[in-house]
């Protein structure tokens, strides 16, 4: 059996699978350094770390030799610019322990622009709207189809909106994959599904576009 989140910890090396192989481009990632391999993805989880530190420091730790003006588009492109300025001394404000100063959607957006100035091949989204409030989560959700575009993505979600659009679907239970497709085949192919948009869409069949 096989957690979500255990997938993006095998694919980052935090440990490596008893049986099999994981490959990055046709090439086993054991071979590969681990700098490097790290270096390839970024991750924007659901709950993101931040530093007792300022802004600048909290979105460059994606890219330490980053420009101001490097974050501040990041931070742009994140639409984390606006409540960025609107903070006490904007870029130079200390977010205190794990970001108290801010909102989830505010973290979550900085963590965003860290993942945009980093500008990795492959990205990792880890429940990244699922403790949002409705009108965080359209903030966050908007930079992340900016973040999206023209990279490999993968997303663990339980919000099927999060996911509706993807190329493909791996639903999984009790730790097993049961069944793959995009979201129109698994609506005919998968009981499981089925109930899932069931219970998260007034009517499922509303959501096929």
């Amino acid at each position: 059996m096989l957690g979500k989140t255990t997938l993006f910890e095998l694919l980052q090396r935090f440990y490596d699978p008893q049986k099999g192989r994981i490959c990055f481009n046709d090439v086993d990632i054991t071979q590969l350094k681990l700098t490097d391999l790290r270096q390839t993805m970024g991750m924007v989880p659901q709950h993101p770390i931040l530093f007792s530190s300022d802004v600048w420091h909290n979105i460059r730790y994606g890219k330490p030799e980053a420009s101001d003006e490097e974050v501040i588009s990041a931070a742009k492109r994140a639409h984390a610019h606006e409540f960025i300025e609107q903070l006490p001394e904007g870029y130079d404000s200390f977010l205190g322990e794990q970001g108290v100063r801010l909102s989830g959607g505010q973290k979550q957006r900085i963590a965003i622009a860290r993942a945009i100035l980093k500008d990795p091949d492959v990205l990792l989204l880890d429940e990244a709207t699922s403790a949002l409030d409705a009108q965080s989560e359209s903030h966050v959700q908007a930079a992340l189809d900016e973040l999206m575009t023209n990279r490999t993505t993968l997303i663990i979600a339980h919000r099927l909106a999060t996911v509706i659009h993807a190329d493909l679907i791996v639903v999984m239970d009790q730790g097993e994959i049961v069944d793959t497709g995009d979201h129109k085949s698994l609506l005919k192919s998968s009981k499981l599904y089925q109930r899932l948009c069931e219970l998260q869409f007034d009517k499922a069949n509303n959501i096929l576009a």
